[in-house]
């Protein structure tokens, strides 16, 4: 199967992508803010670079996109139909990177916590902020 868009139209696509302050990132902050927590955003020191990093409470967060970090049983995230192999490996290669770099944080005594953008639309959004918030107080 052939990609529905030309190769400029899907590199210039691709090239809007964000990586950094995307809109699930700042749900999580701008609430995490309002309830009086103070943290450190995307810290290169720390590794993967930690989309959310609160020292007084020891606790990295990551906020992943439900396609780009292969989230199982989650209707964002599709393998697409054309370059599937290398979708998969793409995915795959995430994944594996996301286990070691929270592992890494847990070996520096670092707690990690992932929320994936499906658990911010409407429908989960509250519950999902105050879990997150449970969590950061436990």
């Amino acid at each position: 199967m052939t990609d529905v868009h030309n190769k400029t139209t899907r590199s210039y696509n691709m090239s809007r992508v964000k990586g950094k302050n995307t809109t699930p990132e700042i749900k999580v902050r701008k609430y995490l803010f309002k309830e009086g927590f103070r943290y450190r955003i995307h810290n290169p020191k720390y590794p993967g670079k930690p989309d959310i990093l609160l020292k007084k409470y020891n606790t990295a967060i990551f906020i992943h996109g439900c396609f780009w970090h292969g989230h199982q049983n989650c209707k964002f995230f599709k393998v697409p139909k054309t370059r599937t192999k290398w979708w998969i490996n793409k995915i795959e290669r995430n994944k594996i990177n996301d286990t070691l770099k929270s592992n890494q944080l847990k070996k520096q005594g670092w707690r990690v916590i992932v929320v994936y953008e499906c658990q911010l639309k409407k429908k989960n959004h509250d519950s999902t902020l105050s879990k997150l918030k449970k969590r950061l107080l436990k």
